[in-house]
């Protein structure tokens, strides 16, 4: 069976706790049918566990749901009544309680009613997946492995596989290519030791810090400053991601090390701090109970006091000195903290040197290359570099002496000696562990490739790790044109692509003038043309300080010649005799947005946040926004019924655009209008390129031509009139201010076509000269202008 054909028709997950709930909501998120399974409710409904459940996913944040009305599509199901249901089932996720007991029962109960293809997988965080298999009938234990997803699953790009001696290689090549194009995740193979990898590295630096943070007498908000953004790590630092994992499920992990790690050289390390046990004795377990390291009191977040015991104010910061050192190259940076005599720099030094030490002693037991620890710590933990990522661009060699002369001083958590690899031979040649031939196993003393399965072969571009020598997308394929804000280029030969380079892709002249050309080249001698860039920001809209210039000398009469030019490249791009496509990842606001729903088809990351956000900024959308927002509505108005009111189909884009309303995903843009029903949503990051290009080579294929350029009809002066009526008695109320309002009437006299009977016929560039009118007023306007100005110097909007 190769591992193409693994098909997941259903999925069953067991047990709607926290994580359970969570994957059954991320297996929604991407479209794939999930039954989600708990104990039968000893009161009430036989369901009632798994009901409130998913309930709760509605009400927690970050939303595990793209769309919160999907919960619905989660089948409920309990073991008393339901286990027939696994039957049907070709991926069965085990994510009850840490309990080995309980896992094993639960084995021994469904076993007789798996299908005889599908692959049973545990959800632990850390017990011994070749223990749990054991109890397992012979002909499940080569379809039996760990998955273990990281919370909250729908963000965290980790996924561990864990194979036990009996499991079939193919099953984990199967699960790993469905984990990856279906569910966006990317995946770690580990060994079957405790923890695995990302856990094991990752706690045992979290017990570190909490060790050298007391060493240093540092407080718990100062120590995560130091580690949060300043070191390349998660905003929330150390103590801030214990509250939200929760010290209860921290403790487990630890204690999961204590257990079964005695001979480990760094054991001492794993006792359970007697703050952590006091804390979890008193009930305070992080996020879930409301005070754990922090407390919320009113507004104010307050933090403990490890003297007294007692919640005090928090919010200090790391000192500017040693910000500043952060900033620099690594290798001067690590090289200012260990000789600084500031406590927090030595503090950080301390940090950054157990990680690096912990890592080297334990490559060669707890992953099979060091490729494995450094992906893991990026994907599980949030940091911008793993461990010898960082070491090896500070210098491999310098480093490592560094901390043999610590270990020799005692100043260690541990005495165990850096391994021989770390100094001779081939790492110590190289100058690391991650070299273009792969990188370093210790377990068998050479450099290791990647893994080259095929689903790989959809991501041109892979997330890569320092010294892999890996292709830089922006320097990549055949260069079409370049200016100083957009590369035009090809990687086929076939499909052009335009990358804008611009910070946070904003669309400047330069922009306009780049996608142009992009057109005319891909019009000329290629198929189809795709808008994508390597990071993930799409467009965070127009560049308002590129027409400063502009304005300042011309006032807004020189900005609607510049406005009409980006209205012009949004009809050439939906014109265009080539197929449009727009990879849009992450961010696409304002200008952002309006390229988008201008291309020919759009293919988005599940995490696509897209919306039209000019009135934060006193502007309405000037781009062809609300333009396309008039038209779509006549669209659907048309769809519907030949005589159905418009009106009623445009409210929504009205709203929309009048309440600057961002879609938190992919689903949510396609409710809101962004996206269309013909659109394509891609779960992995890494494989939009991918999809993008060959869905512009499938149309380009089945004959592409663009859409006529056709008149519509709109919703005329009596819909703007409905609108502001509605409006006026929000302003009235006080729920929104006499500039939001102006806003508001703006938007709506662009939507419903301006002061023309209902149902007048217009054509796009009609409404396109109605948007800048207003664009344009309100450039004039001081309450703009202040909205502007603040953006510009805060970057917050501000509301007057």
């Amino acid at each position: 069976m190769s591992s193409s054909k693994f098909q997941v028709r259903k999925v069953a997950v067991l047990g709607a706790g926290v994580m359970g709930a969570q994957i059954a909501a991320h297996l929604v998120n991407c479209k794939v049918p999930v039954v989600l399974f708990d104990l039968p409710a000893k009161e009430g409904a036989k369901n009632g566990i798994v009901t409130k459940a998913i309930d709760g996913l509605k009400k927690l944040k970050p939303a595990p749901l793209g769309d919160a009305s999907e919960a619905a599509l989660i089948q409920q199901a309990n073991y008393e009544e339901h286990l027939d249901l696994l039957k049907g089932c070709d991926l069965i996720i085990e994510a009850i309680a840490e309990r080995m007991d309980w896992k094993l029962d639960l084995y021994t109960k469904i076993a007789p009613f798996i299908a005889p293809h599908a692959i049973v997988a545990s959800n632990t965080s850390g017990l011994s997946i070749t223990k749990l298999s054991e109890v397992l009938p012979e002909e499940i234990k080569p379809r039996f492995c760990g998955i273990h997803f990281f919370n909250p699953p729908r963000y965290m790009a980790l996924v561990e596989l864990i194979n036990t001696p009996t499991t079939q290689p193919e099953i984990l090549d199967q699960l790993e290519a469905f984990v990856t194009t279906s569910l966006g995740k990317s995946v770690v193979r580990a060994h079957d030791t405790p923890n695995f990898v990302a856990n094991r590295v990752g706690i045992a630096g979290m017990m570190a810090t909490m060790i050298e943070a007391e060493k240093f007498g540092l407080s718990v908000d100062v120590v995560d400053d130091l580690t949060g953004k300043k070191l390349g790590r998660a905003s929330s630092g150390t103590f801030r991601t214990a509250d939200v994992v929760g010290l209860d499920t921290m403790a487990h992990v630890v204690k999961t090390m204590q257990d079964n790690l005695k001979d480990d050289p760094f054991y001492s390390t794993y006792a359970t701090p007697k703050v952590l046990a006091g804390l979890i004795e008193k009930g305070a377990l992080g996020q879930k109970t409301g005070a754990g390291f922090y407390k919320k009191v009113g507004k104010d977040i307050q933090r403990l006091d490890f003297a007294t015991g007692d919640y005090v104010a928090g919010g200090k910061k790391a000192d500017e000195i040693v910000a500043r050192m952060l900033k620099k190259q690594p290798a001067d940076r690590l090289k200012l903290l260990r000789e600084s005599t500031n406590p927090q720099a030595q503090f950080l030094w301390a940090i950054l040197r157990d990680s690096f030490h912990y890592a080297a002693v334990h490559l060669n037991t707890v992953a099979d290359t060091a490729r494995e620890i450094d992906f893991a710590m990026r994907w599980g933990f949030g940091t911008s570099q793993g461990p010898f990522e960082l070491w090896q661009a500070a210098g491999w060699k310098q480093v490592a002496e560094w901390i043999s002369a610590d270990i020799a001083d005692g100043k260690t958590l541990s005495s165990a000696p850096l391994p021989a690899w770390v100094t001779e031979g081939p790492v110590a040649d190289a100058g690391g562990v991650h070299t273009p031939a792969g990188s370093w196993s210790a377990a068998e003393s050479k450099f290791k490739p990647r893994s080259e399965l095929p689903v790989y072969a959809r991501q041109a571009f892979r997330e890569s790790l320092l010294g892999t020598g890996a292709a830089d997308p922006l320097k990549s394929g055949t260069e079409l044109f370049k200016n100083d804000e957009v590369r035009v280029w090809t990687l086929d030969g076939n499909v052009v692509i335009a990358s804008i380079t611009a910070k946070l892709h904003l669309i400047s002249p330069a922009v306009t003038e780049g996608l142009l050309k992009a057109v005319e080249i891909a019009e000329s001698d290629y198929k189809g043309l795709v808008i994508w860039s390597p990071d993930d920001v799409f467009s965070a809209g127009a560049n308002l300080e590129s027409l400063m210039p502009v304005f300042m000398k011309m006032g807004s009469k020189g900005i609607a010649p510049e406005e009409k030019k980006l209205q012009d490249m949004m009809l050439r791009l939906r014109y265009a005799n080539v197929p449009v496509v727009a990879a849009m990842r992450g961010l696409a606001l304002g200008g952002g947005a309006e390229l988008a729903v201008y291309c020919s088809r759009r293919v988005a990351h599940v995490e696509s946040y897209v919306g039209l956000v000019e009135v934060g900024v006193g502007l309405v959308p000037g781009g062809g926004g609300l333009t396309y927002i008039a038209r779509r509505a006549a669209e659907m108005a048309a769809a519907g019924n030949a005589g159905a009111d418009i009106l009623a189909f445009l409210k929504d884009g009205f709203l929309t655009a009048a309440t600057a309303k961002v879609a938190t995903s992919a689903h949510e843009a396609k409710k809101n209008g962004f996206l269309l029903d013909s659109d394509v949503i891609v779960p992995h990051k890494d494989e939009l390129l991918h999809v993008a290009t060959a869905t512009a080579l499938g149309m380009a294929e089945a004959g592409y031509r663009p859409p006529h350029k056709a008149m519509f009809p709109v919703a005329g002066r009596s819909g703007i009139a409905t609108i502001k009526g509605q409006v006026a008695n929000m302003r009235d109320g006080g729920f929104v201010s006499a500039h939001d309002f102006d806003l508001a009437a703006a938007i709506a006299d662009v939507v419903c076509g301006g002061e023309v009977e209902a149902g007048s016929l217009v054509t796009e560039e009609y409404l396109m000269a109605l948007e800048r009118k207003h664009f344009c007023a309100l450039l004039d306007n001081p309450k703009t202008q202040e909205r502007i100005m603040g953006m510009l110097q805060t970057g917050k909007p501000v509301r007057n």
